[in-house]
């Protein structure tokens, strides 16, 4: 289990609050970006696998600013029977607060079982930006999902009000599922982005302008924008999501992006 929260301090200055550690979740804070607290978070078990149970709850209060992202790619390994790993994420983002939630890859291996839940609470007047890259086993060692099961979802709440809801599973043969045209026409990863924001609008032409065609970006409506992204592996997922963040962080990418 692991728990932070952000509070502003004087100035433009974002200070820790409240930091929670228990289990083998942890968090460490490199040198803040121009006041704001960075959190990177580590799995010391090392990933996750049948029956784990781990839970992150992020709180950026008024006016903070707070962006998460984690050492390095987690991994769902193989479970020994059907009980699936579970990872549960709550992110909280008050009035005037900026959160990002930006961990890096996402590796399944064949025989993981995964049931993910992202729930976002949201003030109307807060700005929130989330990727989650995806990658099912690694291309170059060969490896093929033919049997694993993922349950994973996201939740993005206003005043209560839903603004996004996102949910996808897959059972079985992975790779098959993820052969066909209408599902993933054989790439083997993928990501979604989301941006909340009162100035999200004007973002739209010039990500549109950055993906290449297994890519799109469009607007639910006026502060809600969504990117989803097809790539063949891990590396051309992450050229692709780069340049967007980038451009939606105003070039504060976390450095564990760009090793």
């Amino acid at each position: 289990m692991l728990s932070i929260s952000a509070q502003r301090a004087s100035g433009d200055v974002t200070r820790l609050k409240n930091l929670r550690q228990q289990g083998s979740f942890r968090a460490i804070f490199p040198r803040p970006i121009s006041g704001n607290v960075e959190a990177v978070i580590i799995n010391t078990a090392g990933g996750v696998t049948g029956g784990d149970q781990f839970s992150t709850t992020v709180t950026a209060h008024e006016n903070a600013n707070i962006s998460c992202t984690t050492q390095a790619a987690e991994r769902i390994y193989g479970a020994s029977d059907l009980n699936a790993g579970s990872i549960q994420t709550t992110l909280i983002a008050e009035q005037g607060a900026q959160l990002y939630w930006l961990p890096q890859e996402t590796i399944v291996f064949d025989r993981a079982r995964l049931r993910r839940r992202l729930d976002v609470h949201l003030h109307p007047k807060a700005k929130f930006l989330m990727v989650e890259p995806m990658v099912f086993g690694r291309e170059a060692s060969g490896e093929t999902l033919r049997s694993a099961g993922l349950d994973d979802r996201v939740s993005i709440f206003s005043n209560r009000q839903s603004l996004y809801l996102d949910r996808f599973k897959f059972e079985g043969d992975i790779a098959s599922q993820l052969g066909r045209p209408a599902i993933a026409n054989g790439a083997r990863a993928m990501a979604s982005m989301v941006l909340a924001d009162q100035n999200a609008k004007p973002f739209l032409d010039p990500i549109r302008a950055l993906l290449p065609s297994c890519a799109g970006a469009s607007l639910l409506s006026e502060t809600v924008l969504v990117v989803r992204v097809l790539a063949a592996d891990s590396f051309a997922l992450r050229t692709i999501l780069l340049p967007i963040l980038k451009l939606l962080t105003n070039d504060a990418v976390p450095k564990n992006w760009r090793l």
